[in-house]
Formats: structure tokens, sequence, C-alpha cells
């Protein structure tokens, strides 16, 4: 019965609210996205504030484009931060994984000691947000195990360098990965609550079109960010696909998704492990019917 109730108060704060209230009050967690192209930022930075701002977001991954200037992002993450959001720099491809993806790597976190120690406190990422799916190289399917290990040494280099910057590490992670074992030189387990116990936060692939699947799929990794005192971000998918209507809110629209992240965010009321939702990703939301 709580669980009912505490669904309900949130979906109708939602639909009562609109755009005017803040995410805290319905929510009480994080609301994130994705924004893979910071051109637009360079076309126009005024639209794209306005736009997330009245999507009532706390955190925004932005790509990190090397050909857009600093300055760019220093003049969006310091109004961004006007409007009580957190920007992380988004980056990370399958390619990582493979024996030289480490050069990779260390360019972002090379561009990233440069800007940080250029920018003012208020200019400043809050963190890093990875995106690597290591499971789209070639090596998952021809060697999974040592792929797997890749993908760890990975992290943990990553790791070391948020450390050395002084910012948070994230990743997206695919809700499957509470399926897939390892065992090498990182020790035996589950890859899903490895990857939670060594980063800061995990945003969730949870990409179904329905409360309940969400709920099911997200269980596990709850329970591994409960255990290790982490958040966890439920994302889900806003895109056009062809992989099935049930990863994606594309075809029931906006108002019905919120209703859905809402009785998630109600049934994970309480949880330490749940931080919040995520939408993905700015350039499909922008379009998404009500």
């Amino acid at each position: 019965m709580k669980t009912k109730i505490a669904v309900l108060f949130v979906f109708m704060l939602i639909v009562v609210g609109g755009t005017t209230m803040k995410t805290e009050a319905f929510f009480q967690k994080d609301r994130a996205t994705w924004l893979w192209n910071p051109w637009i930022i360079v076309n126009d930075e005024s639209g794209t504030l306005a736009f997330l701002e009245s999507k009532q977001l706390t955190k925004v991954y932005v790509q990190i484009d090397r050909d857009v200037p600093m300055n760019v992002y220093r003049s969006f993450i310091e109004k961004a931060a006007t409007n009580g959001m957190k920007v992380y720099a988004l980056d990370g491809s399958p390619q990582w994984v493979a024996p030289k993806g480490y050069l990779s790597q260390d360019q972002l976190m090379n561009w990233l000691g440069s800007y940080q120690n250029g920018s003012t406190s208020l200019q400043q990422f809050s963190g890093i947000h990875l995106d690597v799916e290591p499971y789209l190289y070639s090596g998952w399917a021809n060697n999974r195990a040592e792929t797997v290990k890749s993908y760890q040494s990975l992290l943990t280099r990553a790791k070391e360098d948020s450390d050395a910057l002084n910012l948070q590490l994230e990743a997206d992670l695919p809700f499957w990965f509470d399926e897939i074992s390892y065992k090498n030189i990182y020790g035996r387990g589950i890859l899903a609550e490895w990857v939670i116990s060594k980063t800061n936060s995990v945003t969730l692939m949870a990409y179904r079109d329905s409360s309940s699947m969400i709920i099911d799929l997200v269980k596990n990794e709850v329970a591994y960010s409960s255990k290790y005192g982490k958040n966890l971000l439920v994302g889900v998918e806003t895109g056009q696909t062809n992989e099935g209507n049930q990863i994606t809110f594309f075809e029931e629209g906006e108002n019905y998704m919120n209703q859905q992240l809402a009785a998630v965010t109600g049934y994970y009321t309480g949880h330490a492990g749940f931080g919040g939702v995520a939408i993905h990703h700015v350039g499909s939301w922008v379009t998404m019917k009500p």
C-alpha cells in the first residue's frame, strides 16, 4: 500500500506541477540526460539551456568534442549551474577496450586536466561519464573473457585518473551485465556488481517502455548499489528504433513516459541504491511527441 501511495503522489505532482516545479519536488532524486551533439551548444546555447531547464534536469552528460572550443563548455556549464544542473564530461567507445584503446582514454583525461585547470569552479565539470559498451567490440564475440578484463582495466585506470582530477566517475551499464561473470586478475564475480563497486555511480540502460518491465530489470543492480553505498540512475530510451516497440517510449510519447518513470521512482523510493532516472537523449527527446 505504501508503494502505491508513493507512486500516486509522485504521479500527481508531475501532472499537476507541469514544468514549473523543480525536479526535487517530485522525484527527490536526480534526473539526467545525454547530450551527444555539443555543437547544438555552439549554435544555440540559450535554446539548449531552456530545453534542459524545462525538463527539470539535475545532471547533463555532455559529449566531449575537442574541436569545440573550451570556452563554449565553460559558458554552458556556468549557466547550467545557475539552473541547478551539474554537467558531466561524456565520452567513450567500444574501441576503448581494444589493445591500444587506452590512447583515446588518455586523450580525454589530458583534455579534462587542461580544461579543469583553466576553468573557474563554476565552469568545471562535476564528473566523467563513460559510455564504452564493450559488447559492441569484436572481441566480445571472439574472446569475451579477455574483453571483459580489458574493460575492467579501462575502468580501473579511469577511476585512478578521475580521482587525480578530483572528479566523480560514472559509467553507462546495460541491464544484462548481471548475467555476465568474470574470473581473472580482478577476482571472480558478476560484472555488473564489479562495475558498480568500482565507480561512483552508474546509469543503467533499462530500455523498456513499461514500469513493470523496468522495475524487474533493475532490481539486482539497485541491490548492488545499495550494498556498496552507490547511486544508480535508471535510463530509458526516447528514440525511434528497429529493435522492437518495447525498447523505447518513442511511440507512446512523453506524458506516458513520465507516468512510467513516476511508477519506477515510487516503487524504489526508500531503496538506498536508487538515485533517479535518465532520459536518452536530447536529440530525440526534443522532437518527442507529448
